[in-house]
């Protein structure tokens, strides 16, 4: 899934294998967390970075993280000294890795879900395969929890996206596991498609207590609605939003930060942060999808940055003398939060029928790509499932 207040400095894990679009975060509330993807599941680490090379002289990566925390998006099981994690994410994406891995140390933590006679006695296929990845999910998300100190981000199944209490079900499904594990709520976020059926179901289970954590936000009426629920973390992709607006137009709030001469990612990482923090929400604010040094410097003062392992490394090999590293300067910041202007319709109570009004094309197709990619590897797991159950010995 990540982030610092007095929380733990986040980070998330991953296996021998690379993994991607992980992230991790933290929230007003207890401990921090997070992460995501290329064929695995996040689990990224984040580290403290900070070392300084000479008296008077320090890193970029010193300097940056002064003001937001930097988490890797990428990370080896075999870093964990070099990057010690400190959160986690466990989704879909990790369940297959680990899967193609019969070796790595989290194999027995499916194996054990498949061994399950709580599942095994099931009788319709599609009940024990739920069963089944979801044991899978959150004994994979224990072993983390063993192993980080801060929280570990649980994947909810992206093909329950638009239906409010399916969403809230499946979490209470996944708390009691995690119960009967021992690993108490307070150590756990749930990540969430920020549909507005995701996000009313963030709202439902913020009010009992249960830290959620928003993804895929790609417009503006998303944060603020994501935020108005109460949602602990927020999660925006910043490279994707570029890369899209690259390719395609008409929609009218990239259009708006192109005019302004903005990228539209930062642009909408700067709007959400200073609604986030001008009108008094806790929710805090994660960049994703980080595509080069500049995009850092840019970010400085949101909560947590998702950057790529290269750019760390390139962060913490460039040295800044003393007279020139107050040149990396905060650009967010809640007195920068205070001057942003707002319009009238962005100020609204956001409803069902705003919402979808406000969903631009950029954010409908990002969106739908996302959820897609997540259902097909829930997909995928569970057909890897019905072909290794039962496991051997059982």
């Amino acid at each position: 899934m990540s982030v610092t207040l007095p929380s733990p400095l986040p980070s998330i894990l991953s296996s021998s294998y690379t993994v991607r679009d992980r992230k991790c975060f933290g929230s007003a509330k207890p401990s921090p967390v997070f992460k995501h993807q290329r064929f695995f599941s996040l689990i990224s680490a984040a580290t403290n970075f900070s070392s300084s090379l000479d008296t008077g002289f320090s890193t970029e990566l010193d300097v940056v993280t002064g003001y937001s925390e930097i988490v890797p998006d990428t990370v080896v099981f075999d870093d964990f000294e070099r990057f010690p994690p400190t959160a986690a994410t466990v989704s879909s994406s990790l369940l297959l890795g680990i899967c193609s891995l019969p070796d790595t140390k989290f194999r027995s933590a499916i194996d054990t879900a498949l061994a399950g006679s709580e599942c095994y006695n099931l009788e319709q296929s599609d009940d024990r395969m739920t069963c089944f990845f979801n044991k899978a999910l959150v004994n994979v998300g224990g072993d983390l929890a063993r192993l980080v100190p801060g929280r570990v981000s649980t994947e909810v199944d992206a093909r329950l996206a638009y239906d409010t209490q399916g969403i809230v079900r499946r979490v209470h499904e996944l708390l009691k596991l995690y119960h009967d594990i021992e690993v108490p709520p307070q150590r756990l976020l749930f990540k969430i498609p920020s549909t507005w059926q995701g996000i009313e179901a963030s709202r439902l289970l913020e009010s009992e207590g249960i830290q959620t954590h928003m993804t895929f936000v790609y417009s503006f009426c998303q944060a603020a609605a994501a935020a108005q629920a109460g949602a602990s973390v927020i999660q925006i992709f910043v490279g994707r939003l570029r890369d899209w607006a690259r390719n395609h137009s008409n929609d009218p709030e990239v259009e708006a930060a192109l005019k302004r001469g903005e990228d539209p990612g930062l642009a909408l990482v700067t709007k959400a942060y200073s609604y986030i923090h001008k009108y008094g929400h806790n929710s805090k604010l994660m960049a994703a999808a980080i595509r080069n040094k500049q995009d850092v410097f840019n970010l400085l003062g949101v909560d947590y940055i998702i950057s790529p392992l290269k750019i760390m490394q390139s962060l913490k090999e460039s040295v800044t003398p003393p007279d020139e590293k107050y040149s990396l300067m905060r650009r967010l910041s809640p007195q920068s939060a205070a001057s942003y202007n707002f319009s009238n319709e962005e100020l609204v109570k956001w409803d069902q029928y705003s919402f979808a009004s406000a969903m631009g094309p950029a954010a409908v197709e990002l969106l739908t790509a996302g959820l897609d990619s997540y259902a097909t590897q829930s997909k995928r797991v569970e057909e890897l499932f019905g072909k290794i159950w039962p496991p051997p010995n059982v």
